[in-house]
This record gives structure tokens, sequence and C-alpha cells, in this order.
């Protein structure tokens, strides 16, 4: 027998019209969507409650902001640029005394809060004055930028490298003991004599003294360079009475 087929599928019709009368009543009894109009506005004010007057007010506004944006952008580059500046040698693409002298005292400041070691190198060129003497200053600033280049190539990124003054330089190696930090000037000693610089055809025979200290605690950066000076000064006079 199929479903439906008795006198009882009348009444599953009639109810299932009845159903489908109320649900049609139902639905026809709900408001229609509500309809979103697009609006724009300028600075959160509805363009259509704006006058022309109020609307060339609020751009040129809007326009002097954005130009003192592109200002202070300009400013802070060229800060930075003066910064940098003010950092550098005059001569020579490394950091300056002053600088040198910042950075050893930061240096101090994670060395005594972390407990970490680090190292000052005290360095001198032996035998500059003369170069300066035989063939003229150009001859010698060309001995400096040779030799901070090879003091910028030897070192880590992490390591600051700094003129103190004439033809005197700076190095500070972080996380470095006395044994690696003496190992790096043996090094850089060896290339001066192994790979002199030469200038104009002229070979340049120069060395360098160098004194080695920590980099401690309760030390600030002018008592360790004078510590550093006073070692360089000493290998300085023991190379004197080789020579």
């Amino acid at each position: 027998m199929k479903i439906g087929s008795t006198g009882r599928a009348g009444v599953t019709g009639a109810v299932g019209k009845t159903r489908s009368k109320a649900a049609t009543d139902a639905y026809s009894s709900v408001s229609s969507p509500r309809t979103i109009t697009d609006t724009t506005s300028v600075m959160g004010i509805p363009e259509a409650e704006l006058t022309p007057k109020v609307r060339d007010a609020i751009m040129t506004l809007m326009g002097e902001v954005d130009r003192l944006r592109k200002s202070v952008e300009g400013i802070n580059q060229r800060l930075e640029e003066a910064e940098k500046l003010a950092d550098q040698d005059p001569l020579l693409p490394i950091y300056n005394r002053r600088a040198f002298v910042r950075e050893l005292t930061r240096v101090q400041a994670s060395v005594e809060r972390y407990d970490s070691a680090a190292s000052l190198i005290y360095i001198d060129l032996n035998g500059f004055k003369g170069i300066n003497d035989k063939y003229g200053h150009q001859a010698g600033d060309y001995v400096l930028s040779e030799f901070s280049k090879r003091l910028l190539v030897t070192v880590r990124e992490t390591d600051i490298v700094g003129r103190l003054g004439g033809d005197e330089f700076g190095l500070i190696l972080s996380r470095t003991n006395q044994e690696a930090a003496t190992a790096l000037t043996l090094r850089l000693t060896s290339e001066l004599s192994g790979n002199p610089i030469s200038w104009e055809g002229h070979r340049l025979d120069v060395g360098m003294s160098y004194g080695i200290v920590p980099v401690e605690s309760g030390v600030n950066a002018e008592q360790a360079l004078d510590k550093a000076d006073s070692k360089m000064y000493e290998h300085k006079q023991e190379f004197k009475k080789e020579s």
C-alpha cells in the first residue's frame, strides 16, 4: 500500500495546506529589510552636512597636517644623520673619542649587570711620525685610513673601533677575555708586518704598540683608558729597546 492512498492522506494534505498558509501569513507580517544608504564623510562629518566653506577649511587643515608630518619626518632623518656625524671621526669611518668613551661606559654597565667579560685595547702606531716627516701628511692620512680598515675587517660586528687622537686607536671587545684580546693584537701586528701598507709605490713601515686591560665594573671609562694607555706605553718602550 502506498503511503497516502487511504482517506487519511486527504487529512494530511489539508494540514499541509493549513500550515503553508500560516507560514505565508507569518512571513508576510514581517517588515521588509531596511535599506542602507552609503554616505561619504570628511573627518567623520557626513558630506551632505558640509557647506562649501567648511569643506574647504577641513581640506586645508588636512593638507597642513600632512605637510607637518612630512616636515617632522625630515627633521628626524636630519637629526639621525647629525648624530651619526657627531659620533664619527672627521677623517675615518670609525667612532671619535667622545663616542668611544660613551660606548665604553655602556659596555662597562653591561659587564657589571651581567658579570660578563670584555677587553679594552689601546693602540699606538709605531713609525707614524717618520712617515709624516718624510712623505707628508697626505701619506700619514692614508696610513690612518688603511689601518682603520684593517681594524674593521679584523674585529666582529659587535666590537667597537674608535680613534682616540692622532695615530692612537681603541678597541672594545665584548665577551672577550685577555687571552683572546692578546691573540687579536698579535694577528694585527703580524698583518702589518706581512702585508705592509704601501703609498704611491713606497713601502710604509708601520708597527703598533698596544695595551690591553679588562673592562671592569667600578672603573669609569677615562680610568680604563688611562690604564690601557699606560700598558701601551710600556709596550712601546720595549719596542724601542728592541729596535
